[in-house]
């Protein structure tokens, strides 16, 4: 395990190049993005303005231009190289806006590049120090767009206003001490909260460091910070440079005191994770950002427990759950807890897709749609949670919790009255006796990778199906002493990743939210590890490990066209029209962290070639 950390580390040290602007062409100018438009942007797929194509973070077209019976016939137009020695993972969905694509890509860059050409319009190369702490790879998710201006966060701790016909900073600011932890890889999220003000909306990463997740509102046109809202229980956030309220109670009695901890130190919750690191939904009715929390820190939940004592005492509150927080002051109005007192980094980050749901009685519920690590597929009453009916963690918001992957061991399901997992026993590694260097190690499924990571899943409402890139895997697992040292990994679990079935390990599967059946799956050899798209021309886009640009039948997963670009797709495919015709852009580029931390399936993806680039399709002209 710790050597795997150490690789994941050494790959970031590769930091050469210099911040500011590398002109390649003259942009063209171009109009200011508004509010309105990033709010219709699942409306007027002319441009892509949000992580997730909407404020719903459904991930669907409205185009039909491409469609089950035309696709067969796509064409590659362009492919544009990230270029130079920093290659490893490209994670990034692009942004789309009059013709430009903006996208970012490892090393904290961005690039903008004419839509119909490739050709690139300028750059951006953030300097990074020798001694930032990402956990897994040098990615970077994606960027946000508002007025003239695209954001971005970085790898040591910062996030950073560029113009987007030049490149040049606007601002920079700093959020974290990247020496213990902190970084930044999701994209950030606009919101208008309801006093009429646009905010820009950024998380932070390092749950594995033991740093303390905080979720940011900040000024658009400055990068001042509105408000601060730490997501463990106990710590206090901030609200126009003030102190504001503090994360549940103020003394965290879902973590152990000093009293009750086994350590006899408030280790665990004064470094208790829970960073919100992926992007954020948006519910403007109710003026609240949905986003999830990460996993507790350390991972070895052992740590949270009484000597000896029941493992469910303490929840380990607010993480590994969905977050609903107030738009305005950043106040936590509601929580929903996937996976208490994780031990297994199930994390709780996955998207949550906003979405409508029809109850047993045929009433329709705003709700929200969570594909977790911890191989359970949720469906929440967000309404409810806007209104704090799940703070703190009240399980009343649950409406359904179906499995979306097979071999699932650590719990048989969810009681949807309590809200609450049904644990199977022995599934939670014991600590090591004194004197020996580890537990006896268990086998876990899904493993801390999970039945679906970050990459997103999409929703259609033309078919009502979700379709997630998932993966069946376990992992063996056990436990390990550990005390916090600033800036080092802080984990507590060795782990061997492994598969469950020798002809796959991803699995793209469809969904039906209201009964939990799979109406189709489609089995890849690979890990699967790129977002999907759905569009209302009936097709499922997405990416494999080894190379592909796959294309599905969303109605019965017929796979019907695929183009191999080099290196594998660990990205998010978008889709947009421009000048009569649709496009489709997704990059390429393998890493992520399946080979730094994936056992087995780091062994069978060494076979992927490397490298960085962007590639564009669309349909033969008339």
């Amino acid at each position: 395990m710790r050597k795997l950390i150490v690789h994941a580390i050494t790959a970031t040290l590769l930091t050469g190049g210099t911040a500011g602007a590398l002109a390649a062409g003259t942009a063209t100018a171009s109009s200011k993005v508004t509010w309105e438009d990033i709010a219709n942007d699942d409306s007027t797929p002319g441009d892509v303005l949000s992580y997730g194509l909407g404020l719903k973070a459904q991930r669907y077209s409205p185009l039909t231009r491409i469609d089950r019976g035309n696709v067969g016939a796509l064409q590659p137009v362009w492919s544009f190289s990230f270029g130079g020695e920093k290659q490893r993972g490209q994670e990034a969905q692009a942004l789309v806006h009059e013709g430009v694509i903006y996208v970012t890509a490892s090393y904290s860059r961005v690039f903008a590049l004419d839509a119909r050409t490739g050709r690139q319009l300028w750059s951006y190369e953030h300097r990074l120090p020798d001694d930032i702490r990402p956990c897994c790879d040098v990615i970077n998710r994606g960027a946000a767009i508002y007025g003239n201006t695209i954001y971005f966060g970085t790898l040591d701790a910062r996030i950073v206003a560029l113009d987007k016909s030049t490149g040049k900073v606007v601002w920079n600011k700093k959020f974290g001490d990247h020496k213990v932890g902190y970084t930044m890889t999701g994209a950030p999220t606009l919101v208008k909260e309801k006093g009429g003000r646009v905010l820009l909306i950024h998380g932070s990463s390092g749950d594995e460091f033991g740093v303390v997740g905080y979720l940011f509102a900040r000024d658009p046109e400055t990068g001042e910070e509105v408000w601060a809202r730490p997501l463990v229980e106990g710590h206090q956030g901030r609200l126009a440079g003030k102190p504001g309220t503090y994360t549940g109670n103020r003394k965290a009695p879902s973590w152990p005191d000093d009293k009750r901890s086994p350590t006899g130190k408030t280790e665990a919750w004064s470094q208790g994770g829970g960073a919100p690191w992926q992007s954020a939904s948006f519910d403007p009715e109710t003026n609240t950002i949905v986003i999830g929390a990460g996993n507790p820190a350390p991972w070895n939940g052992n740590l949270r427990t009484p000597p000896g004592g029941d493992p469910h005492a303490y929840d380990s509150l607010f993480t590994s759950g969905q977050a609903y927080v107030d738009a305005s002051t950043g106040e936590l109005k509601g929580f929903y807890q996937h996976t208490p007192n994780d031990t297994w980094d199930f994390s709780g980050n996955n998207e949550i897709v906003l979405f409508d749901y029809k109850d047993k009685n045929g009433k329709t519920i705003k709700a929200g749609a969570h594909a977790d690590r911890n191989g359970f597929f949720f469906v929440t009453d967000t309404a409810k949670l806007a209104r704090g009916s799940g703070y703190p963690n009240k399980p009343t918001a649950l409406l359904a919790a179906y499995p979306f992957v097979e071999g699932i061991t650590w719990a048989k399901g969810f009681d949807l009255k309590s809200g609450r997992p049904i644990e199977n026993a022995g599934q939670r590694p014991q600590q090591p006796p004194e004197g020996t260097d580890k537990g006896e190690s268990v086998f876990v499924s899904p493993p801390f990778l999970g039945g679906k990571n970050w990459n997103p899943m999409s929703y259609s409402p033309a078919t009502g199906l979700f379709y997630i890139a998932a993966n069946h895997w376990g992992m063996d697992y056990w436990a390990e002493h550990l005390a916090y040292k600033p800036g080092s990994a802080y984990l507590g679990m060795g782990f061997r990743i492994k598969r469950l079935y020798e002809d796959h390990v991803g699995t793209l599967r469809a969904l039906d939210p209201q009964t939990g059946r799979i109406a189709w799956e489609h089995k890849e050899t690979f890990p699967l590890w790129a977002g999907t798209l759905a569009t209302a021309g009936g097709l499922v886009v997405t990416g494999t490990s080894n190379g592909y640009v796959k294309i599905f039948d969303a109605a019965t997963g017929e796979e019907l066209w695929k183009f191999q670009t080099g290196s594998g797709v660990v990205s998010i495919p978008i889709t947009w029209e421009q000048d009569g015709e649709q496009y489709i852009g997704i990059a390429s580029g393998y890493g992520g962290a399946v080979p730094l931390w994936g056992g087995d399936m780091a062994e069978l993806t060494r076979q992927v070639t490397q490298g960085g680039s962007y590639w564009v399709f669309k349909l033969p002209a008339r």
